[in-house]
């Protein structure tokens, strides 16, 4: 049974997901980031090795029960994307001089290609944006010519340009779509209500001459002139169309009465020949007429252009929260997860930020050490190891993560033990000490401790990671901001 998923299906999920985000039982998604230490080759505790790629050359993700956990226990912290951080983007296309652009058709495909070879209208290049931020689709390309004029009209009918082109004005860019949204390869779409409202549902625009026929005349008998008032066949109503002869040939169809409703039309033999001022002779014209979107050109630009593609545009500004999102170490892993609950219970996470670090209150004295980033830590007593995420020598506080492999977090046994009690840790780099705090039970720099320990904000393994990728180490600084853009195709 053959059988497809449609572009409109596309759509359809790109759409329920940016709303999810502000509808009244909207789903909390947060960024995270993770991955402090590098990207290398480890052994598990059955002496496995496992490959885990480079710096240089990150690991391809995988999506599987395993990763995701392994992913849990790097994160270093998260961040909520608000709706307003969200927004349907298109690839995005800027008009350049020399180009040539498809124009838009309404039965792209296999045995219908673009100009440019495209074999579904949403992969052909036929849309633009200009210098101003406006964008515009195309409706006719002057028999697929290189485009030398620079659209630049904002008005709600169709345009023609000095190079044969004929535009459709869609809607412009916002100064806070484009500092938000904009990106090297997309753009963010929406419809403009001008626009819209101006649309006609079915009304026709354009017409391709798949083939001129021969033996055309006007009356008198010439061979050369326009036949007017040829009348537009289909299910819609009114539209009229003038066909310009050259030599017993059709060279040109331009339409007078763009009609209405109409989803299907052509324009008959017999009628070519039997309009009034036609000759009476000619056969073998193929006349294609070019079939409007639903609701007409700009009636919904998100759907006309494309839009399933959805950016999240997010900032991470210094140490964001405190101490929840550190800015004293690099990290490599961005993803989003769904609905995360708090620590330790099943309420789903509403904070602006969450820290997804563990950390120990270190004594003051005896006087500890100088724990370095990204270094083993062990506590000899209970077996328990872990990797400095961050070391706040003001605070005394000793952020950490533990994961899956010997060095990172398991002991001796294969086990993830945690610390505890005041039993002395040790740096295996610094050969810094420290001795935890058990008799502190208060909040210090916005970390709550409880015998002078502290859990993550997040509950590990809680919600859905429905995103994640690997990059090559990013540098984080406390006067820095990371702008990060995530661009998901449904």
């Amino acid at each position: 049974m053959a059988a497809i998923i449609t572009s409109k299906f596309r759509l359809n999920n790109a759409e329920q997901f940016v709303e999810s985000f502000s509808e009244s039982a909207a789903t909390a998604y947060y960024l995270f980031i993770g991955r402090s230490s590098t990207w290398q080759t480890d052994v598990d505790v059955q002496g496995n090795t496992v490959v885990e790629g480079t710096d240089s050359t990150p690991p391809t993700p995988n999506d599987d029960v395993s990763s995701e956990f392994y992913n849990y226990d790097e994160v270093l912290g998260l961040k909520k994307v608000a709706s307003s951080d969200v927004s349907q983007v298109i690839p995005k296309r800027t008009w350049t001089t020399g180009t040539t652009y498809d124009m838009y058709e309404h039965n792209v495909s296999a045995s219908n290609t673009s100009a440019s070879g495209a074999t579904n209208l949403f992969d052909a290049a036929f849309y633009v944006i200009n210098s101003s931020n406006n964008v515009y689709k195309c409706i006719e390309n002057d028999g697929a010519t290189a485009s030398t004029s620079e659209p630049t009209s904002t008005s709600t009918s169709i345009f023609s340009t000095a190079d044969g082109y004929r535009w459709k004005y869609m809607y412009s860019l916002s100064t806070t779509q484009v500092t938000n949204f904009v990106s090297t390869d997309f753009m963010p779409v929406s419809t403009n209500s001008t626009v819209s409202n101006a649309a006609v549902d079915g009304a026709l625009d354009t017409v391709l001459i798949a083939a001129g026929g021969s033996s055309y005349d006007v009356s008198g008998g010439a061979t050369s002139g326009t036949i007017t008032a040829v009348p537009i066949r289909g299910d819609g109503s009114s539209g009229v169309a003038s066909v310009t002869l050259s030599s017993g040939t059709v060279s040109a169809v331009t339409i007078t009465t763009a009609g209405t409703g109409y989803t299907y039309a052509y324009i008959r033999n017999a009628d070519l020949i039997a309009a009034t001022n036609a000759g009476g002779n000619g056969s073998g014209a193929n006349l294609n007429v070019i079939i409007p979107p639903k609701g007409g050109h700009g009636k919904d630009s998100v759907k006309e252009l494309g839009g399933f593609f959805v950016m999240m545009n997010t900032d991470l500004t210094g140490s964001e929260g405190t101490s929840d999102i550190l800015a004293t170490n690099d990290f490599r892993t961005v993803g989003i997860v769904r609905d995360p609950t708090n620590f330790g219970t099943s309420t789903v996470s509403s904070g602006t930020t969450l820290r997804g670090a563990k950390a120990i209150k270190i004594a003051s004295s005896p006087t500890p050490g100088t724990f370095t980033i990204d270094e083993e830590i062990n506590q000899a007593s209970t077996g328990a190891v872990g990797r400095v995420v961050s070391w706040d020598s003001t605070n005394k506080i000793l952020y950490y993560c533990q994961t899956r492999f010997p060095d990172y977090g398991t002991d001796t046994n294969g086990n993830l033990t945690a610390f505890s009690g005041n039993n002395v840790i040790t740096g295996q780099s610094s050969s810094a000490t420290g001795t935890p705090d058990t008799g502190s039970s208060a909040t210090v720099n916005a970390v709550v401790f409880s015998s002078g320990y502290a859990n993550p904000e997040i509950q590990p393994d809680s919600g859905d990671i429905i995103y994640v990728e690997h990059r090559s180490p990013i540098s984080r600084a406390s006067d820095q901001t990371e702008n990060i853009k995530l661009i998901i195709e449904f």
